[in-house]
């Protein structure tokens, strides 16, 4: 099972400098995955939780992928409605490509009713407008003397049954986002119905979780996972691996953005966990 990492592309601390010292901190952890958010117009809405800067994820991820060698790049989630899909095809091939094949395209549907107005998308059509979405961007890379001739994974995102549904239809793993272990037992069942309706295979399980390290236990059942003492975390990751999840992705921010001006309670926490892991390839040991 793979483990990735979150990293804030945006808030008031945020510049090249806190990004590449992310980067830095997740490879040379030994982590097997870098993932980004994706916003596009700050709007009142979307600001109230992740403010400018707001870093646009492919040309982030392009510019990682140039200062680090082995980690694999992603996002989490890309929101497909705010692209043309050939658009989204295009560049995700050309990163992918760039990149040496370490890319993991996310996408989800989208929350911000303000960004969508910005952008002129209508809000109450984003699942169907998603649905087209996947099926045209895997249309285009079907052309590959176009956009080259690598398997660009899809994870799709969305914690409610259209979601799950989502990803049985186009993805290659369900990507939910910052769950409880039981619900996603629960969830993990639903997928395999859905699945069995639509007489296609169950995608791969790709959870992103919560990491937030406590020095005493957390207790009841709204505990999310990744939530409490390194060893309720190292339970739940086995927990998850139990239930066939392929990756796992650790999301260390808390939701205030002024944890983007001090970053190194996370990555501490980051270096907490690896150390917990079974010995991993790492091309450091040191925090930047």
């Amino acid at each position: 099972m793979e483990i990735g990492v979150n990293v804030l592309n945006f808030g008031p601390g945020t510049d090249p400098g806190l990004l590449r010292a992310w980067a830095h901190t997740v490879e040379g952890l030994g982590f097997d995955l870098l993932m980004v958010s994706d916003h596009v117009a700050v709007t009142p809405d979307v600001a109230e939780r992740y403010p400018a800067p707001f870093y646009e994820p492919f040309t982030t991820l392009s510019w990682l992928a140039g200062i680090t060698t082995r980690v694999r790049l992603g996002t989490t989630v890309l929101i497909a409605p705010y692209r043309h899909p050939l658009l989204t095809a295009r560049m995700a091939a050309n990163l992918d490509d760039l990149s040496g094949g370490r890319l993991v395209l996310g996408v989800g549907v989208g929350w911000a009713r303000q960004e969508f107005a910005a952008l002129g998308v209508p809000f109450e059509r984003r699942g169907r407008i998603t649905d087209e979405h996947l099926r045209e961007v895997r249309a285009a890379w079907a052309d590959t003397a176009s956009y080259g001739h690598r398997r660009i994974p899809v994870w799709v995102g969305g914690n409610s049954g259209a979601g799950m549904r989502r990803a049985v239809r186009f993805g290659d793993a369900w990507h939910p986002l910052r769950v409880t272990v039981p619900w996603l037992r629960g969830a993990v069942e639903r997928l395999e119905e859905y699945a069995a309706e639509e007489g296609l295979p169950v995608p791969a399980l790709a959870p992103r979780i919560a990491l937030r390290l406590t020095s005493t236990p957390v207790n009841g059942p709204e505990r999310l996972a990744g939530e409490g003492t390194v060893d309720q975390v190292m339970e739940d990751l086995a927990q998850l691996r139990l239930l066939g999840a392929e990756s796992v992705v650790l999301d260390p921010y808390g939701g205030d953005p002024d944890e983007t001006h001090r970053p190194q309670a996370a990555w501490q926490a980051l270096a907490t966990v690896a150390a917990h892991l079974a010995p991993r390839p790492s091309d450091a040991t040191e925090l930047p």
